[in-house]
């Protein structure tokens, strides 16, 4: 082949490409309401599938999509169903919310465009960035519209001073209340609490216990010290402020008169 057959070739290539994009673009624009948010996507590989009733897009390579305020990219991107309403995306997935300061990282990660709902599968970390809080498990469900996530599996939750584990855990991002089950516990300042139930204000850190506790209190040297003994209040035995001996029978006391 002749370098300018190539050259053609590549064009050719290149104009298919921007084709099959301009397409998918103007399929959206069809299927789209008006007052849906605003949608966008780039890829470095598009392949679609247009008929009624069986719309399904994926991008591979780089893929990216923004859908109003929430920016995901990952290795790779199915769009599908009503609107292109469900994005299914895997590989490396990254999600940031810029308007609920919410930002997302799991291999697996599906997403519903109406509803907000996102499902993360695998090892996964959902991070709150305006409450200061780290949620990491191997399944959490996020419900942008209720402000509320659910993490099962493997949960660990990281905030400055404070950090639990357990099996289950609800967080209400409104309320700033997490609440844990399944084998909690959680450490804060050293100290160690075990409950049946454990509920934490995320903003002011007070931990609730409930059911069957234990603890494990960690305090400081100068919290463990004795304090010093007040004047006059020291133990028999102990050198300062002893209370003196009464004297003995018939034997006037020190500095008495005889």
């Amino acid at each position: 082949m002749s370098p300018c057959s190539g050259s053609r070739a590549r064009l050719a290539g290149g104009k298919a490409a921007a084709a099959a994009a301009l397409a998918l673009g103007l399929a959206l624009a069809a299927v789209l309401p008006a007052a849906a948010e605003p949608f966008s996507f780039t890829a470095d590989r598009v392949e679609s599938v247009l008929a009624a009733g069986k719309e399904r897009t994926v991008l591979s390579g780089r893929a990216r999509v923004k859908s109003g305020t929430l920016l995901i990219s990952a290795d790779r991107i199915e769009l599908s169903g009503k609107d292109y309403g469900l994005l299914e995306c895997s590989g490396s997935v990254e999600a940031f919310d810029s308007e609920r300061a919410i930002r997302i990282q799991s291999p697996r990660l599906s997403y519903e465009r109406k509803t907000k709902l996102s499902r993360m599968e695998g090892p996964s970390v959902l991070e709150d960035r305006r409450n200061r809080v780290v949620l990491k498990a191997d399944w959490i469900e996020n419900d942008g519209a209720k402000e509320t996530t659910l993490a099962q599996v493997n949960v660990r939750i990281l905030k400055e001073g404070l950090s639990c584990r357990a099996e289950y855990a609800f967080y209400r991002r409104a309320e700033k209340l997490l609440e844990l089950s399944g084998a909690p516990v959680a450490y804060k300042d050293g100290d160690e609490y075990r409950a049946s139930r454990i509920v934490v204000d995320t903003e002011t850190e007070e931990i609730r216990l409930e059911g069957r506790v234990e603890g494990k209190i960690v305090s400081s040297q100068d919290e463990t010290a004795a304090p010093p003994a007040p004047a006059g209040s020291a133990e028999p035995g102990t050198a300062a402020g002893a209370p003196a001996a009464p004297p003995a029978p018939g034997v006037p006391a020190e500095g008495a008169a005889p």
